[in-house]
């Protein structure tokens, strides 16, 4: 009776813990036939087992609940939130019975009169409160280990039904035994397995170590074939501790739709990737913070039915949750359709805790600002609620994730939701890495996370340095370089002069690729992940230690915590941030030209046309290139070297026009056109270019329209008269000014530009006088509305016609603008639009 005792704890604690998440899609589907069917036949297996083995407490209450899905399924009453609400409460009420059970071998007393009478009510259709039991712990897992036998198919029947049942139906009706399928094994046992396969692992690699200094040593072959047993053995062990992601996240659909009813909110759990596998130790312990990140999405992140509504959303919320396997990782994203994190209330509590001064936060990138909710003790909650407030938790996620050598990372968006992206191991036993050295020391760096190995010098790829820092072209893109040794302390780093020899590993971290250079490659070995000690758990740089075939203890590489070290980050090499220029969405032409593999990127709103004029078209006057077309003679200008072509060849050539004058920069092809938000690095090196920019995931100079105009025709920015109209542009984007000062004057305008709305604000103090204003809306300290508030209050200004530009402007941000006193509110880089709204405006204030 023992042994079938146990058998029934573990069969029913499993076939429990897919009863929540079915309950919550029979509540959400409204008597899902198939899923109603299932839920019953698990109540119905408790029961009958319960009474098989004397346990009367427990058969009472799954025999109330069956009663009601009994009702369910014969469709003799409708499927209601009280109704599941008293079945999840005898789910619980079960659970605690079980646990007793696990605990002393027999029922714990109780009254569950209460339950049982909740679960009567609802099956009339009334709807009592219930007061759902606390959960106790589960009794120690088990975990399937299952051996295919070839000779017998696999007993359908058995796999339906918990075990028990079927051992009740063989007591009625004896049939002939079917072998058996699976075992059951204590996770103890898996981990002690695990532990000798470990160990085992470092015997064979110290012992290859020997072989590989002897000479034609007899013991090459059998220790060949105890390598190849001992990888064998190590990775069926480890595949009976793989387990799938979804056990972990097993109980989020009952929390979602608790936290839902407890705070008003309609909340929709959407999951995929369910049955990723990873090891199960890796899978305990990321339980604690997924629950955590959905509880938070819940309440932190979603709005309720009204604000959502007044926000043009869905009332139903939605949580997606997914799971893919990249490489040697898993990575999990939580992603809510909600407000978003209110960023203004992030910096105030950070400038409030001392995290960071006003100067610091002003000079923060969004994403940055974010991550101040991974600190100990942060909160933005404006009280103490029983879900949250406390300001514990987000800094708990990121430890226990970072403890086993994952990365937790979030982006937000205004309005739109938050989502949070966790990178994990497969395993923290066993993993397969690339020796490599440095300074004299060596280090492990997980294989997984290595892209592909580049040798420098002898023929080789050479070292660039990009303002003091050093990169590499590779395959026509800029890859940053961290320098292994200095970065840890070990060695004085090179000034300037690139390294004439060692290696580039190019490695792959959270925010992108990057190469880490060392001095010497060694073997890829599979190495026993140890913990790092508590002293170091500190140091970003490491994610564990190992012993080598040699005996020597080495430190395992975070390639993530070294990106961060270095300050890395996606296609750019190591710069300082705030060199950057972040540039809204835009259409960008992307060509290339003057012989140069490294594209160019030019705003499509600047230019005319795109023409490919007929060689023969091609003449020389007063000594430089020029072309006919439509009526006249065109100047070329060329970037870079340049022969003409043959007469019966074509050239690709990009045509600006200001009025009747007209000019034709010379390409080698036009690549494409698309849609970027560029992050510009200013460059002051590289005449007629304005800096580079990542476009299509490649590194890209960004034209200066201006200089080559003037190479063509210096006059083109000339003295206008004084019929010009003359146009005050407002733009903190010292890229966006180049690019749309050209434009503009080509248009015929006078343009004066300003960085900021306080200087253009000093220019009428000055008493200069403008046809029309052109101002950004978001600007740092005074943004575009509060400008037109100070313009239109009183002076000089106060009818001068005023038109906004925006990276967004749609409907709502269109209509907001107007009301606000604008003329219009458009687009930045609509070129044809910009005009059109300046001449409108410059028109009706005329007209008036």
């Amino acid at each position: 009776m023992e042994d079938l005792l146990a058998e029934f704890l573990a069969e029913t604690s499993e076939a429990l813990a897919d009863l929540d998440t079915a309950l919550v899609a029979l509540e959400r589907q409204g008597g899902d036939k198939e899923t109603l069917a299932q839920i019953f036949r698990t109540v119905h297996s408790v029961k009958g087992a319960a009474g098989f083995l004397g346990l009367h407490r427990l058969g009472a209450v799954a025999h109330a609940a069956e009663n009601l899905l009994g009702l369910y399924r014969d469709g003799a009453a409708s499927v209601s939130p009280a109704g599941v609400t008293a079945v999840l409460g005898a789910v619980d009420a079960i659970r605690t019975i079980l646990s007793g059970l696990a605990e002393t071998g027999a029922e714990p007393a109780g009254d569950d009169a209460a339950l049982v009478a909740a679960l009567e009510a609802a099956q009339s259709g009334e709807a009592p409160p219930v007061s759902l039991p606390v959960v106790a712990e589960k009794p120690e897992p088990v975990v399937e280990a299952v051996a295919p036998v070839a000779s017998a198919p696999a007993p359908a029947a058995v796999a339906s039904e918990p075990p028990v049942a079927a051992a009740v139906e063989a007591v009625a009706a004896p049939a002939a035994a079917l072998p058996t399928q699976s075992i059951r094994v204590s996770l103890g046992v898996l981990d002690e397995l695990m532990t000798l396969a470990s160990e085992l692992v470092l015997v064979r690699n110290q012992l290859l170590q020997i072989a590989r200094g002897a000479e034609a040593s007899p013991f090459a072959a059998p220790l060949s074939r105890l390598s190849r047993i001992t990888s064998d053995m190590q990775e069926g062990v480890m595949k009976t501790r793989m387990q799938p992601v979804s056990a972990a996240w097993g109980p989020l659909p009952r929390i979602v739709r608790d936290l839902g009813t407890e705070l008003g909110k309609r909340i929709d759990l959407v999951m995929s990737g369910g049955d990723t596998e990873l090891d199960r130790q890796v899978l305990e312990l990321i339980r604690d913070p997924l629950t955590h990140i959905v509880r938070n999405s819940c309440d932190h992140g979603l709005e309720g039915p009204e604000a959502r509504r007044a926000a043009g959303k869905p009332e139903t919320g939605r949580i997606a949750l997914t799971a893919r396997q990249e490489g040697g990782r898993i990575v999990i994203e939580i992603a809510d359709d909600g407000r978003g994190l209110d960023l203004v209330r992030v910096r105030a509590r950070a400038l409030q805790r001392g995290l960071a001064t006003e100067a610091e936060l002003a000079a923060m990138r969004d994403e940055d600002v974010a991550r101040f909710v991974f600190h100990a003790g942060f909160s933005t909650a404006e009280a103490i609620t029983a879900v949250s407030g406390r300001g514990v938790g987000m800094d708990v996620v990121r430890s226990n994730i970072e403890r086993i050598g994952g990365t937790v990372d979030l982006q937000t968006f205004s309005g739109r939701g938050t989502t949070l992206t966790i990178r994990i191991p497969l395993t923290l036993a066993i993993v397969s890495a690339l020796v490599v050295q440095a300074a004299g020391e060596r280090f492990a760096v997980p294989q997984a996370t290595v892209v592909e190995l580049v040798g420098l010098g002898g023929g080789g790829a050479t070292v660039e340095w990009l303002d003091a820092a050093p990169v590499l072209r590779l395959r026509g893109q800029l890859l940053p370089l961290v320098a292994l040794g200095p970065l840890l302390g070990l060695e004085a780093a090179r000034d300037g002069g690139a390294p004439v020899g060692g290696f580039v590993a190019v490695l792959q971290g959270d925010a992108g690729r990057y190469g880490l250079l060392v001095d010497t490659v060694f073997d890829t070995e599979e190495i026993v992940v140890k913990p790092v000690a508590p002293i170091l758990r500190d140091l970003a740089g490491f994610s564990g230690n190992t012993i080598l075939g040699d005996g020597s203890v080495i430190m395992i590489l975070d390639p993530a915590g070294i990106a961060r070290m270095a300050g890395v980050g996606a296609g750019s090499a190591v710069v300082d941030d705030s060199l950057v220029e972040e540039v809204d969405l835009t259409q960008v032409l992307v060509f290339r030209a003057g012989g140069s593999p490294t594209p160019i990127a030019v705003p499509l709103g600047v230019i005319a046309r795109l023409e490919s004029l007929p060689g023969k078209s091609i003449e020389i006057a007063g000594g430089k290139h020029a072309a006919q077309y439509r009526g006249q003679l065109m100047p070329l200008v060329p970037i870079g070297h340049w022969m003409p072509p043959a007469p019966d060849a074509m050239q690709p050539v990009l045509v600006f026009q200001d009025g009747t004058r007209q000019l034709g920069l010379v390409v080698d092809e036009i690549v494409d056109v698309v849609e970027e938000s560029l992050a510009l690095r200013p460059s002051a090196e590289q005449a007629g270019f304005l800096g580079s920019a990542i476009v299509c995931g490649r590194v890209t100079d960004v034209l200066d329209c201006a200089y080559w105009l003037r190479q063509g025709d210096p006059s083109w920015f000339g003295k206008p008269d004084a019929t010009v109209p003359r146009l005050l542009l407002v733009e903190d984007s010292g890229f966006f000014r180049q690019i749309v000062v050209p434009a503009l004057t080509s248009a015929g305008y006078d343009v004066t530009a300003k960085a900021d709305a306080v200087q253009a604000l000093q220019l009428r103090a000055e008493g200069a006088m403008f046809d029309a204003v052109l101002t950004d809306i978001e600007m740092p300290g005074m943004d575009g509305f509060e400008l037109l508030a100070e313009v239109r209050r009183d002076g000089p200004w106060k009818r001068t016609p005023m038109v906004a530009l925006t990276g967004r402007a749609g409907p709502t941000e269109v209509a907001r603008g107007r009301a606000a006193g604008f003329h219009d509110f458009v687009a930045k880089f609509d070129r044809d639009r910009v005009l059109s709204a300046l001449s409108a405006a410059i028109g009706q204030e005329n007209r008036a």
